[in-house]
This record gives structure tokens, sequence and C-alpha cells, in this order.
């Protein structure tokens, strides 16, 4: 708890950082303050506190513990850091709030944005190992158990640490930071889009620096751009109304679960290679696969092999995740599977996702699949959006000056050159930073594949946690050293 301390206990430091005075100090001694800050258990307290606050936004009774997060620990959080706080309601009012914190130094200097989102996904409480619980972190070898300690409380917990640490060593930062947490990502962002419109002057800035997602290599520092976009839909094939004896009727009334899966079939091959042509992209240019021709998928331990035989025949495992668009069926029901009966069922579904790259039109999706289907003779199946809001694809240049200074702080600090990748195989709200609010955006995660982000047992690398304090340590210094502007 050494930064806590100091931070709430030293007045000269406090007055000085929010007037944006200028004190003498060391990019090395930024990140050796982010380095005590680790090691005396600071990161530890600060996240277990705000872990232990339930922000489950797809419960309905969340509202309290959203509102709790953004009013009352993240506002006095940042307010010690000299930071003016507005929480704000959502436009969508039955969606958590907003919080949008601003630290003006210098008008004329570049302003850095910075992203969180404080909402998890539902705890699954009794479905965690023994001795785990999602609202309280528990410490076995290299992993941080909680719900939330991968995405985001983690993430968004190392970069106000990392500008606290400048702050506090620089005495200021060396440009104006913006920094917005939302209460909905997992919920699909709703209002985000609303919101960022309404709020355009507030929200202004050169670029987005924020931390989501997992790394490509947990060994090795990860830069992305952009993210996949991605689309729910469900196919639903109802013939009837209730289930009928598959004794007297079977092989006389058709099997909605029998043309439900023929009709899947038609969507990928046997391999899962895209059959619906305006699926298929054309953005996987020379200069994408250069940007990925250096990177490495390494997940870590307990992550799933690569099936090697599956996916895009002739693209390479990375090329297929962030260069390509993927089509996954994410549960199918017809019956009742807990207790199947000897009848014919009524009615199929099937709960489907594209993740798609820049290029595919997401207004298209549904209406390409619905003429795919009717050209393979499934025109009576029911296709319909699952949500009403659309995570569209975005990307970014590696040459792209921000980038290419994150890259270039990234290696200073830690020896190695990050994986550099033009977007991300998850999605994010991310368009509404490049499209709404017009800004490049850099992302440097603090996680890796194989943390069980949205399952029981959710954890964070101590390692990549400690590490990513640093990185972004310097990250922020080097802005304020040597800031850009757009």
């Amino acid at each position: 708890m050494a930064l806590k301390i100091a931070l709430c206990q030293n007045p000269y430091w406090v007055q000085s950082a929010a007037a944006g005075t200028s004190m003498t100090g060391t990019r090395e001694g930024a990140i050796g303050r982010v380095e005590a800050y680790f090691d005396s258990n600071g990161f530890l307290t600060d996240l277990q506190r705000r872990v232990a606050i339930p922000t489950t936004s797809q419960e309905r009774d969340s509202m309290p513990a959203l509102q709790q997060y953004v009013a009352e620990e993240m506002t006095g959080s940042l307010q010690k850091l000299g930071y003016s706080c507005s929480v704000l309601p959502n436009p969508r009012s039955e969606y958590g709030p907003f919080l949008i914190a601003r630290r003006i130094e210098d008008p004329a200097k570049p302003t850095v944005l910075t992203y969180g989102h404080g909402d998890v996904v539902r705890g699954q409480d009794d479905q965690w190992r023994s001795g785990l619980s999602p609202w309280k972190i528990v410490i076995e070898g290299d992993r941080m158990y909680g719900r939330g300690t991968a995405d985001n409380k983690g993430q968004h917990t190392i970069n106000v640490a990392a500008l606290a640490c400048v702050l506090e060593e620089r005495g200021s930062l060396g440009f104006n930071s913006t920094i917005l947490i939302e209460t909905g990502e997992e919920t699909g962002s709703p209002g985000l889009g609303e919101f960022c419109k309404a709020n355009r002057e507030a929200l202004k800035a050169d670029v987005l620096i924020g931390s989501d997602g997992p790394r490509l290599d947990h060994h090795r520092p990860t830069v992305f751009g952009g993210t996949r976009g991605v689309m729910n839909f469900n196919l639903k094939l109802t013939l009837r109304e209730g289930g009928h004896h598959s004794g007297n009727w079977g092989g006389l009334i058709a099997n909605p679960a029998i043309i439900l899966t023929h009709a899947l079939a038609t969507i990928t091959d046997a391999r899962g290679q895209i059959q619906v042509p305006e699926w298929r992209p054309s953005t996987l240019t020379n200069s994408v696969r250069a940007a990925l021709g250096d990177a490495h998928i390494d997940a870590g331990e307990g992550a799933p092999a690569i099936d090697p035989d599956w996916g895009e025949k002739d693209l390479t495992p990375v090329e297929r995740v962030f260069g390509w668009n993927s089509f996954e069926v994410l549960a199918l029901k017809a019956g009742n599977p807990d207790r199947p009966v000897n009848a014919i069922p009524p009615s199929a579904i099937a709960y489907c996702q594209l993740r798609f790259v820049v290029g595919t039109d997401p207004h298209d999706v549904v209406p390409a699949l619905r003429r795919h289907l009717e050209r393979h003779g499934f025109g009576q199946i029911e296709v319909e959006p699952a949500r009403d809001v659309i995570m569209n694809a975005t990307r970014l240049d590696p040459e792209n000056p921000w980038a290419r200074l994150a890259a270039s702080s990234i290696e200073k600090t830690c020896g190695q050159k990050p994986n550099m990748l033009p977007n991300l195989g998850g999605s994010l709200p991310n368009a509404v930073f490049t499209d709404i609010l017009g800004m490049p955006t850099v992302w440097v995660p603090h996680s890796y594949a194989a943390c069980s982000q949205h399952a029981p047992n959710e954890h964070l690398l101590a390692p990549v946690a400690r590490e990513g304090l640093r990185l972004m340590a310097g990250l922020f210094w080097d802005v304020g050293a040597h800031g850009l502007s757009s």
C-alpha cells in the first residue's frame, strides 16, 4: 500500500500535481514506483476492494453495485490524483452509468483518453473450484483469482496506478488525461454510442490508450489497434405445436432439429470454413499479413491445443484469428436436453455468432445469411438478431505514429518487441472511439487467453500484471515526454 499512502499523506504532492507544476523525475523512477506499489501489495489491496463490488451488469438487481463502483470507488481514487469526476446516467436508463474523469494540465498539450469497464459477467459462485470465490481475491502461485481480475478491473487498475506513479515522479503527466469507465460492456455496451455522441467535447482526445482482452503470447507484450466485430443471431425453426410420439409419427412428420442441423452444415464446411460468400473478407492484404508475420500464439498453461485441421485451410493460425471471420454455434436446443422423451420436438433453435474483420458489412450479416439459406432450400428457417447492439470491426495500421510510439516505449521498458496486431480477435466497443469520437486507438492488454475471463476461476497472472504496470508507467511517461498530436 506504499503508493496509496504516499498519495493520501503528502499534501504538497497533491497540490503540485493538481496544479500541473513541473518537478524533476526520471522514467526509471516512475517504473520503480509501480514496482514498489505491486511488491508492497498496493495493487492487490486496490484490486481486492474493486473485485469485492459485485458489478454483474447481466443481473437485473446490479444497479446499486454499478453506481457504487463509479461514484464511490473510482471517483474517490481518481479525485486523489487531481481528476474532476462526473458520474452520468446512461441514455438508456435501464443500464448502468458512466464515469468521465478529466485532468487538464495544458490545453495545448495532447489529450489521452483511457477506457475501462467496471462491470463483470455473472459470478457463477457455485461453479468455482473449492476454496475460490468470485468476490474475494485468492492467490495461488502466480494466479490471482477473482471475478474481474482479468476482465476488466485488474486491467484498468494497472493503468490508473501507472498514471499515479508518473504523476508522483514527475509532478505532472505532461499531457491531458481523460478516463472513461462504463458499466455495461458485458451486456454489449448499450448506450455507449449515444453517450459519446452527447459528450463528444468532454471526451475529445488525440488518442485512446486502453487495456482489455488478452495478450497473444503471455510471455510477450501485445499492442493491438482495433478489434473484430461481433454479431449474435439465432436460427429457429418451428413446425408445429407440441411434441409427437416418435414411434407413432417417426418417418411421417419432419424433425426440425434434423432440418436445422443440415442448414447449419451449409454455413461452413466440415472443417469450419465459411461458405457464405458475403462473410468471406477481402481485407487480408499483404500489409496485414506482414504485420501478423511476427506474431505467435502462446495462450499459456491450461489453454486448449490448436486444432491444425480446423478453420480456413490456407491461413496460418494467427491469420485465422486476426485477419479472418469465424462462425460459431454457441448452443443448440431441441426438445428437453436434460430430460429427453420419446417425442419428435416441435421446434429447434441454434444460438450463433459471427466474429468479423474490417471489410464485412455488419448490416448485411443477417440478410446475407437469409439469402444463403434460401439458395440452399432452407428458407423456412428464421434468422433473428440476438442483440440490438452491434460491435463493429476496427483496425489500426501498425505504422500509425501512436502505435509506433507504444511499440518503441514497450520495447525500451521490457527489452523485447511487442506483438503488433492490426486488430484483436475478440470484440470491444472500439468503433465508438474510432468512428464517433474520431481517434486512433492503441490497446495494451494485461491478461492472457487462458484466464477464464467469462467462466468460473477467472484469474490474472501476477507476473503479467507487474510487467503491465511497468509497461504503462513507461508508456505514459513517454507520452508526456514525446507526445504526439493529431
